[in-house]
């Protein structure tokens, strides 16, 4: 147990450098400014994801009697940066591709500052103490975000053919990794996370990924490829680095890596329920209001 503990955070991160890997071999180096350009989305982005959010968790983590991992696992999820897991169909040549290269460089470099600080008001607020480090943010974030987008990138820049041909099979790995990463998990820990049910935990995840997907839509302007990608990322955190941080703080590292699982399992289900009334709207030609 003690290796799997160990071993899933090193797999999703891997699965996640590869996503990003992926991501970076379909962008573009004038994606990345497009946040600059566009003052309006660049704030209520950042609203929706950097300010918002931690509120809601906070508000959440007050009202609801947590176990203190769980609460932990919370708050480091929202303030996290966002994954490149979106879904390939909405970053295929259209619907929001270039704001979610941009927004994802934004919201990462942005993190390595916002973390620290959030994870230790938040923890002062609710009694928790947890620490972290600006300069342990910063090389999460540049291994597992950064550093193989802009690789990426530059492949795509010296071979876009090369890159083409690689960012799909890439991608893929990146997904099975993370279903590998889960599925243990959710086997071993299934006993841990039952316990997590009928205590607050789904609520409150529920709750966090709802408000997230109503905000992020609320706040993507008038462009609906610009509200999904909004709504998306606000709802999606990184797990890798909220895991990261959050197995350091907490008291139980089996309940924390359980909550996180348990955050994914639920985020998954409701976007695609949040993405499937958006592509009917769309269809149908009625306003994504």
């Amino acid at each position: 147990m003690d290796h799997l503990i160990v071993l899933i955070p090193l797999v999703l991160k891997l699965s996640i450098a590869l996503t990003v890997f992926a991501l970076g071999l379909r962008a573009k180096p004038h994606d990345l400014t497009l946040l600059i350009h566009k003052p309006g989305l660049l704030v209520r982005s950042l609203v929706s994801m950097s300010m918002v959010m931690p509120l809601v968790a906070l508000i959440l983590l007050a009202t609801l009697d947590l176990k203190a991992p769980v609460a932990i696992a919370i708050a480091t999820l929202s303030l996290s940066p966002i994954p490149p897991m979106l879904p390939r169909k909405e970053l295929k040549s259209g619907v929001g591709a270039s704001y979610v290269f941009s927004l994802l460089v934004t919201v990462a470099v942005l993190a390595v500052a916002q973390m620290p600080v959030g994870v230790d008001l938040i923890s002062r607020l609710l009694g928790h103490p947890a620490r972290v480090s600006p300069g342990a943010i910063a090389q999460i974030i540049t291994v597992a975000v950064l550093a193989p987008l802009v690789a990426g990138m530059a492949v795509n820049v010296l071979s876009p053919g090369y890159a083409e041909k690689l960012a799909q099979p890439l991608s893929r790995i990146g997904t099975v990794l993370l279903v590998v990463c889960v599925l243990p998990v959710l086997v071993v820990l299934a006993p841990l996370a039952l316990s997590l049910i009928g205590d607050g935990t789904i609520l409150a995840i529920s709750a966090f990924i709802v408000a997230g997907l109503t905000v992020g839509h609320l706040l993507g302007g008038p462009a609906p490829g610009n509200r999904i990608v909004l709504a998306l990322s606000t709802a999606s955190r990184h797990p890798g680095v909220a895991l990261a941080v959050a197995v350091d703080n907490a008291p139980e590292k089996k309940l924390v890596i359980a909550a996180i699982v348990l955050y994914l399992v639920l985020n998954a289900i409701l976007s695609a329920g949040y993405l499937a009334w958006a592509r009917t709207r769309a269809k149908t030609g009625l306003p994504m209001e």
